[in-house]
């Protein structure tokens, strides 16, 4: 008796093993509650004011830098704007954010000029500037076509739109014209993100790639000159516009 009662114990725990086997943990959080997720809330909602109000204050801090000055930091100095604090939660993450962008742009500069090796293809005699679109179903285009690979991930990935930019590049010495990426961590002096590397390898700063000048800077909604002293001296001796820029 006590044998046929420990045989059909095994047996049940054998067949609940199955069971849970077949099903999978995604399975047997299936026999769960389905949530529909995506709801409008009802006007009467008790959330809802205090949602409202935290959506006003976030988005009235928007573009706000998360190292300004606020009651955690220090002065730097007679005239100079305060510092955070280096063990304040706001240096912290500031500190943290800046480290992973870097991390993160480089990974993608490393990415996309080893996939230009496999993927250039020249426009012709007839450049073509694509869309990213037009770029991924071609399986390839030259400069202007790869950088579109960088400039939509930074952005994608959270690069502010004021930060991350198209630019056309100028080399005097051989009338030579290219298309880069530039982000503007440092407002004076961006990194350089070259799909092909024809300018540079890596993701050095635009002023440690000699022989090179910025002319345009562009987004879908926005077109700048750049302009400097000597820029202007290179280009005024030696610019000759081409139809568009080369590889």
């Amino acid at each position: 008796m006590r044998r046929a009662v420990r045989c059909a114990r095994e047996i049940a725990v054998l067949s609940l093993l199955a069971t849970c086997l077949a099903l999978g943990c995604g399975g047997a959080r299936g026999l769960g509650i389905s949530y529909h997720y995506f709801q409008p809330p009802a006007p009467d909602d008790p959330w809802s004011r205090k949602i409202a109000r935290w959506q006003d204050r976030e988005r009235a801090q928007d573009g706000v830098e998360p190292g300004g000055p606020t009651a955690s930091t220090v002065a730097a100095g007679p005239g100079a704007p305060a510092q955070p604090s280096p063990d304040s939660l706001r240096a912290k993450y500031r500190a943290f954010r800046a480290d992973h962008k870097r991390a993160l742009a480089r990974e993608m500069a490393t990415w996309v000029q080893e996939q230009a090796k496999l993927h250039y293809i020249p426009d012709g005699p007839v450049d073509h500037w694509a869309t990213l679109e037009e770029t991924l179903a071609r399986n390839g285009d030259d400069c202007d076509g790869l950088e579109l690979l960088a400039y939509h991930f930074l952005r994608d990935l959270g690069f502010r739109d004021d930060e991350v930019f198209r630019a056309i590049v100028y080399r005097p010495s051989d009338n030579q014209h290219h298309m880069v990426t530039l982000w503007f961590e440092d407002r004076a002096d961006p990194w350089v993100i070259d799909p092909t590397g024809a300018m540079t390898a890596g993701m050095p700063h635009m002023s440690e790639v000699p022989g090179w000048i910025p002319l345009k800077l562009f987004s879908e909604d926005a077109e700048y000159t750049v302009e400097s002293p000597a820029g202007a001296r290179a280009r005024a001796a030696t610019y000759q516009a081409p139809a568009a820029p080369g590889r």
